[in-house]
């Protein structure tokens, strides 16, 4: 009996020390491909973006990293994908406030838990740019308001989806200064910027990924951008505090990158620290900027938590105050 005891607890010692050691080191992170989930098409700007930073962590890690996308439930789709990964820093989701902030509020259920995933890094804030048909005889926000009011037909506007953060804005403009659009919901921002195009609908706030050739092109007019700041590859186009005469309205959204919940923290710090120098890069920077978003220098993990924590405080508010708590 004593001999099989202490095999029995020579077998415990081994099992509790491979368990100490498994996931939870982070320099022999990676030794297999990585994939990274992206909620929205090919050809967005969030999509875009994270093929850029992909190809420098694959430089950087020594591993394949493989972008996938996964479109679908108003970006929900892809982060129950992730929430239920396992959690060793394989499986990682790109999001935005829509599935991370304001799905929860929205939504009767949803089949994750904010608690499920956990930041990597945020690195770029995605503004909007309020672009219309150009056979809209409005050329100004004051002119559409003004159009709008007038309109004996509700003017129509897309979103990539009811609830997220391009639909929101626009419903929030509704309610600031009292004008009624039509809300047409589509699949993807590529979808929903086509229509605008076609003229099927109006107007709407969209990417500026997505709308920014068009744009040039003449095919879009752009009458403001939804930040607070001018964005560099539109110079021209005011704010839409500005130009509405609003200085409080702004309604951004941002890219981050996230892991299930119980990812070991030393693989965490590593993401964190490789996305850092990354996105730090005035090169990279200049990219995203090229793509109409506006980089940052990214947060450590806690002060990203700290932001998110104030964001869904921010539009969970706002889904209640419209009244949509719930509706979805």
């Amino acid at each position: 009996m004593g001999r099989f005891l202490a095999s029995l607890m020579a077998c415990v010692c081994v099992v509790a020390a491979a368990l100490g050691q498994s996931p939870a080191r982070a320099d022999d992170y990676p030794s297999r491909p990585i994939t990274i989930v992206v909620p929205l098409a090919a050809g967005t700007g969030m999509d875009a973006l994270a093929r850029l930073y992909a190809d420098k962590l694959q430089a950087s890690l020594g591993k394949p990293v493989v972008v996938e996308n996964k479109p679908g439930a108003a970006l929900m789709l892809a982060a129950a994908a992730v929430a239920t990964a396992p959690p060793d820093g394989y499986t990682l989701l790109v999001s935005t406030s829509s599935a991370m902030a304001i799905n929860p509020v929205l939504y009767k259920k949803i089949n994750y838990k904010l608690t499920d995933l956990v930041p990597v890094s945020f690195y770029v804030k995605s503004p909007f740019i309020l672009v219309v048909n150009p056979d809209l005889p409005a050329k100004t926000v004051p002119e559409l308001i003004d159009l709008a009011k007038k309109s004996e037909k509700p003017l129509s506007y897309s979103s990539p989806g009811a609830g997220v953060a391009q639909h929101l804005s626009m419903e929030y403009m509704k309610q600031r200064f009292g004008i009624n659009f039509v809300h047409v919901p589509y699949r993807s921002t590529p979808q929903s910027v086509a229509d605008i195009v076609a003229n099927h609908v109006q107007l709407g706030f969209a990417e500026a990924g997505a709308t920014l050739p068009l744009i040039r092109d003449g095919k879009l007019r752009a009458l403001a951008v939804s930040s607070s700041t001018p964005i560099p590859t539109l110079p021209d186009v005011p704010p839409f505090a500005k130009a509405a005469n609003a200085p409080d309205f702004e309604a951004v959204s941002w890219h981050m990158l996230f892991a299930p919940a119980a990812t070991p923290k030393p693989i965490l710090d590593k993401l964190n620290a490789e996305m850092t120098k990354i996105m730090s890069d005035p090169e990279m920077k200049q990219k995203a900027t090229t793509i109409g978003l506006l980089p940052i220098d990214p947060p450590s993990i806690a002060d990203t938590e700290k932001y998110l924590v104030s964001e869904r405080e921010k539009w969970g508010s706002l889904v209640k105050k419209l009244g949509l708590e719930g509706s979805q």
